[in-house]
């Protein structure tokens, strides 16, 4: 291989490992894919609770984006990657945090969406343990599909606004953690 060739392959080998972010001994990977759309990393962060990591938490978009309101809104390929990093989260504290987001997101009006919004808790519903991944990946006009340990569990189907409510739990208003918004978002 000469030497040219070795310095484009090192340079890239680098370039791709700068865009991945590392946080709490997680690495986020610098992509991934929502069905056949490539997202990039848009940035991550730390869920704490009691001053204790929870999960490290990564947004992945089509194109780099600081605007939460415009994410939530946006009607395209996007998901959320979250990193178990604590023993200490619980299949119930986890379904508990993700209603209370829905809650939050949805200014407490559930009713519209039960039926998707309980599909989608399902999948915490199983025992979690340190090092469990999910990945919630939207896409449009197929639903919310949602893997844990990269093994798919389910399609949520549901429009726009269930999509809106998912994404809010951590882009919201009032979300997950405020922090972590702020990670999500590149800030």
């Amino acid at each position: 291989m000469n030497l040219l060739l070795r310095v484009t392959l090192l340079t890239l080998l680098f370039a791709a490992a700068a865009q991945a972010k590392q946080l709490a001994g997680i690495t986020l990977p610098a992509s991934m894919m929502a069905g056949d759309t490539k997202l990039v990393l848009n940035g991550g962060g730390i869920r704490t609770k009691f001053m204790m990591d929870i999960y490290v938490g990564g947004l992945y978009l089509p194109a780099k984006s600081s605007k939460a309101k415009a994410i939530i809104a946006a009607d395209e390929p996007m998901a959320i990657k979250l990193h178990m990093v604590s023993g200490m989260i619980t299949s119930e504290a986890m379904e508990e945090a993700t209603m209370e987001g829905f809650k939050n997101t949805t200014g407490g009006n559930l009713k519209p969406l039960a039926e998707p919004i309980d599909q989608f808790v399902e999948v915490f519903r199983e025992p979690i343990s340190e090092g469990d991944v999910f990945d919630i990946v939207n896409i449009p006009g197929k639903g919310i599909d949602v893997y844990k340990n990269g093994e798919f569990k389910s399609t949520v189907a549901g429009d726009l606004a269930f999509k809106q409510a998912v994404f809010g739990i951590w882009l919201g208003d009032k979300p997950a953690h405020k922090k972590l918004k702020s990670g999500m978002l590149g800030k």
